[in-house]
């Protein structure tokens, strides 16, 4: 599954776009240096019911913002993206 795949999943499971999980996140101080991963999880898990691989793509983007790796990028594997950037306001708004 690609990075953008488990955002647009997550999106799916919850009814937010993985923009305003941001917003929320930010609300509650968790896009801040020091907290950790777990609690993100955790608060996903709990209040959203996702797994743990949606959960990550998502701290990813609490913490790092839209950019990620370009390593699976143009490749045809299964974790293949298209572009380096994710889209983060809503699958059904992607052009």
């Amino acid at each position: 599954m690609s990075f953008q795949a488990y955002l647009d999943k997550a999106e799916e499971k919850t009814g937010l776009t993985p923009r305003e999980i941001i917003a929320l996140a930010h609300e509650r101080g968790y896009d801040q240096p020091e907290i950790k991963a777990g609690v993100i999880v955790e608060w996903l898990k709990t209040d959203y019911d996702l797994g743990r691989g949606h959960a990550m793509a998502l701290v990813h983007v609490i913490k790092n913002g839209p950019a990620i790796s370009n390593k699976h990028v143009g490749t045809d594997g299964t974790h293949r993206d298209d572009s380096d950037t994710l889209w983060l306001d809503g699958k059904h708004n992607r052009t």
